[in-house]
C-alpha cells in the first residue's frame, strides 16, 4: 500500500528538505578530504511551520591519499590528525547522516531528500564524491537538485552571505562557533525554517484578505 503523503511532503512535492553543511580540505571533491559533515533534518508543526527536529554531525578521518590544502585548513582552523578530534571514516560518517535522513522520508511520505544549503552545490559535490569512493549507491539526495539559502536570503532580507543573512533574519551568529559544519548547518537550518514561514504566514495573511 502506499503510503499517503504528509503536510510536509506536500508542501516540498514529495521533497524532504535537509539542511547540510561540510567542512573539507581543499575545493576539488575528488582530491581534498571531507573533514566534516552535519546534517539537519527539520519538520512541520500543526499549524503548518518548520522547525528544527533533528541534527546529526561527524568529524571525518582524510581518505587515504586525500590532499590536505594548508589554506583550507587555517581558514576552518580543522587539524585533521589532531588526538581528540574523535573523527571516523567516510563510510561511516556518511552512514550516520544517511541513515536518519532515509528514517526521516519514509516518516513524513516524502520520495527523496532535497539538500539545503548556503551555495549548496559544494555541499553536493563532496557529499556525492565520498559516497562514491565508499560504494555507497543509495545516496538519500537528489543528484542535482538543491535549495539555496544563499539566494532565498538574497529575497528575503537582501543578504547573501550566511552570517549577514542570519543577522538580518534577527537569528544570533557567533563568528566563534562560525566554520564548524554542525554550526553552520544549524544556522542554515533556522535561516531557511524562518524564510519559508514569513512566507507561509505572508500567503495566509493574503488569503485571507
Amino acid at each position: 500500500m502506499t503510503q499517503q503523503k504528509s503536510p510536509f511532503a506536500r508542501r516540498f512535492r514529495g521533497y524532504l528538505p535537509v539542511v547540510v553543511d561540510v567542512e573539507t580540505a581543499g575545493f576539488d571533491p575528488r582530491k581534498h578530504a571531507l573533514l566534516e559533515i552535519a546534517a539537519v533534518i527539520p519538520t512541520m508543526d500543526e499549524s503548518g511551520l518548520l522547525r528544527i527536529d533533528e541534527v546529526h554531525a561527524a568529524h571525518v578521518k582524510p581518505f587515504e591519499g586525500a590532499e590536505l590544502d594548508p589554506a583550507a585548513l587555517a581558514f576552518t582552523g580543522i587539524d585533521p590528525h589532531h588526538p581528540l578530534r574523535i573523527a571516523v571514516e567516510e563510510r561511516e560518517a556518511l552512514l550516520k547522516i544517511f541513515h536518519p535522513v532515509r528514517a526521516a522520508i519514509k516518516k513524513h511520505g516524502c520520495t527523496r531528500a532535497i539538500l539545503v544549503g548556503h551555495n549548496p552545490s559544494f555541499d553536493l559535490q563532496f557529499i556525492k564524491a565520498a559516497a562514491e569512493r565508499c560504494g555507497l549507491k543509495r545516496n538519500p539526495f537528489h543528484p542535482f537538485s538543491t535549495f539555496d539559502t544563499a539566494t532565498l536570503g538574497g529575497l528575503a532580507y537582501g543578504q547573501t552571505v550566511l552570517a549577514k543573512a542570519v543577522k538580518a533574519a534577527g537569528l544570533e551568529w557567533d563568528n566563534d562557533a562560525a566554520h564548524s559544519a554542525r554550526y553552520d548547518a544549524e544556522k542554515t537550518a533556522e535561516l531557511f525554517c524562518r524564510i519559508v514561514n514569513l512566507w507561509e504566514t505572508l500567503k495566509r495573511r493574503a488569503e485571507s484578505d
